[in-house]
């Protein structure tokens, strides 16, 4: 569950390191809480030491994020849920496509259903039903 002020880490190669959620872009009245797969409005807060130089974004930039992974469970209709360690977000450009060329861990499937395949397919791997698929060495693991 992500609100106003929550601190994301970023898991691709866009340069930033750490965002600040600004607001949550979802229909309804008042949107408070973001989940998997909603787009926020956040500000950079750190970039990565080592890409300063060729960093995509600068601190204190504002730009759009796509939630991947909450801290909050992820309920599927087959009673499964996907918890993860830490809040992170993926970068967005203004067309919402992803601002780096890749991503750093798995994500889960539920962002192929929301249409962000681009995502997905620069990913190492993503959850698919009870098992972990790796994209990269095709194998798949019984989680």
């Amino acid at each position: 569950m992500i609100q106003p002020q929550t601190i994301l880490k970023v898991v691709d190669n866009s340069g930033a390191r750490i965002v600040k959620c600004l607001r949550i872009l979802k229909k309804g009245n008042n949107p408070r809480k973001g989940f998997i797969g909603d787009i926020l409005v956040v500000s950079v807060q750190k970039l990565r030491s080592k890409n300063r130089q060729f960093s995509k974004v600068l601190k204190g930039d504002v730009v759009l994020a796509l939630v991947v992974k909450t801290k909050n469970p992820l309920k599927r209709k087959t009673g499964i849920s996907l918890r993860f360690d830490e809040n992170c977000a993926v970068l967005l450009n203004k067309q919402r496509r992803p601002l780096a060329t890749r991503m750093f861990g798995v994500f889960p499937r539920e962002l192929r259903s929301l249409k962000f395949n681009r995502v997905l397919t620069l990913s190492s791997g993503f959850f698919f039903k009870d098992y972990l698929l790796n994209v990269t060495q095709k194998r798949i693991f019984k989680v």
